[in-house]
Parts: structure tokens; sequence; C-alpha cells
């Protein structure tokens, strides 16, 4: 035993959709635990993301993207996950994409309390060769909020990822772990099956992917060396079905065979995956649909 203090806690990542912050975490964390896809709001759950090192336990809180393009129930669910991340949180990344600062960034400035630790995070430096268009950039953006401290970085290349960790782990406690330090993330397997299935439909399919499918994971069962999944992917409409399936099924095939393999990945098993497809209407305004992203 030693009386060493440890420093944890949580750290709410937000921004409008594709600035990079499912992105953002996974590289923070070195691991896959939150989807990506160039889809708005492909993250959907508030997942969270834990990286032990040595003192500290950084508990990432990654978000949907928060917008008011579309108007819908499962949105403004969406929405409100948001809003709800900002509060009882020890640290705020909020994240925006350089060269390009909208009405969706602003939306999500409106939302940053300003009296907490707010970091702002400038994703995608690499996308200017120019270092005094983006110090400009930044500037712009610095001065509309009081933030704590301003980065660049490019999370899919891992620059500047270390000073995003130094300055968070400024802002954390002094407190125990609150999670085993070889645990990645609060989610459970079977829940981190369905999400990889969503990832790859939403991957393979574009701008024909129906918005709100949902994946529901009827069976799921794993030993040391074999995981069995067993999946349904709900759609709201009959005309819907064949989008995911494919002719001859070619789709539904290839996202079988990109999720098996992501699963073998994370579970460390081999891995039986089998998918259908069924139409069940109006579930996207379902309550009990709706009541999963609070």
């Amino acid at each position: 035993m030693t009386n060493q203090t440890t420093y944890c806690g949580f750290i709410s990542i937000v921004g409008r959709p594709n600035v990079g912050k499912s992105t953002l975490m996974n590289h923070l964390i070195g691991q896959k635990v939150s989807i990506t896809s160039r889809k708005p709001q492909t993250t959907r759950h508030k997942v969270t993301g834990v990286l032990t090192q040595e003192d500290t336990q950084y508990i990432f809180v990654d978000t949907p993207g928060f917008q008011k393009l579309y108007v819908n129930k499962m949105n403004e669910a969406l929405n409100q996950s948001v809003v709800n991340s900002l509060s009882n949180v020890d640290a705020v990344i909020y994240v925006v994409e350089a060269g390009l600062f909208n009405a969706g960034d602003e939306a999500v400035l409106n939302l940053l309390p300003k009296n907490g630790n707010v970091i702002l995070v400038v994703n995608k430096r690499d996308k200017f060769k120019d270092k005094t268009e983006l110090m400009t950039f930044i500037r712009e953006v610095k001065s509309k909020f009081p933030f704590k401290q301003v980065l660049s970085v490019s999370a899919k290349h891992e620059h500047g990822l270390d000073k995003v960790l130094a300055e968070t782990k400024a802002c954390l406690p002094e407190s125990v772990f609150l999670y085993p330090e070889d645990q990645l993330t609060d989610k459970s397997s079977k829940f981190m099956a369905s999400e990889i299935i969503r990832e790859k439909l939403f991957r393979s399919l574009g701008e024909e992917l129906p918005y709100s499918l949902m994946v529901e994971i009827d069976k799921f069962e794993q030993t040391t060396k074999l995981t069995r999944v067993f999946a349904t992917v709900i759609v709201d409409r009959e005309n819907q079905k064949p989008m995911i399936i494919g002719k001859g099924g070619e789709k539904l095939k290839k996202v079988s065979i990109e999720s098996r393999l992501d699963m073998e990945k994370l579970f460390e098993t081999k891995v039986h995956l089998e998918v259908w497809v069924k139409v069940k209407s109006g579930f996207a305004d379902d309550l009990k649909f709706l009541q999963q992203f609070e």
C-alpha cells in the first residue's frame, strides 16, 4: 500500500456533429469504444471511456452531436442528453473543426458553463498547411468565450493529445479511482456489439441509411474462446428493409463480416454473428426507445 495522491474526474466531450468527438475520445484512451462515421449524430448514447495513467484516472463522456437542423423526438432527446452531460462534470472539452465555425458550433457554445473548466480543442489542424491561417481562426473562436485553455490537435493522427491530457488533469480533483485500472468503458460487451453493427451500417449505407434505425441484440453468449451474437436491425418502414439487405443480401453480408471482425478484435475471441432485419413502424417515436438516450 502507498499513500500516493490520486486524481479522478469526469470530462464531457461536446460539439456539433462531425467535429471528431468520438475519434478524439477513442485516441485519448487508446481503444475504440465509441463508434464513428461521417453521418450526423452517429453517437446516440453518452459513452464513457476510461483512461488510467499512473496517479490519474480520466473518465471521458462522449456525447451526441448537438444539432437543431432536424427536429424530431429522437433529436430532441439526443440534444437533451448533451445538455445533461454538462452538469456535474469536472471539465468540458469543447471540440470545433479547424477552419469551420458555424451556427451549430454557436449553439453548443451557448450551452457551455461560463464558470466551468472549459477547454477549447480545435481538431483537424492538419487541414491547414499555413499556421498563420490556423492561428487566426483559433483567435476568432477564443474571443467568443472565457476558455480555461485553448489547444489544437489532430485526433486522427494523434497529434497534440498529450497536451489535452495534461490540461485536463489540471482540472481533476483528488479522488480514489472509480473504475478498475484495466477497465476502458462502462458499457457492456452486449452494448458494444450493437454499436459495432450500427457503425458498419452507417458507414456502408451512407445517404441511403434510414436515420432512425436501431440494432437490438437478441442473444449474447460469451466464453473465453467464442462469442455468439444474434442481432436484429429494426427499421421504421417496409421500403427501408431492402436498403439494409441489398441485392442478393450483399450489403447485409458486408456489414456482418466487418462487424464480426471488429468484435473479434474487441472481445479477443472468435465470433459467430447472425444479423436479421425487421420492420417496426413508429418505433422511433416510442417512449421506451427515446428513454435510452437520457
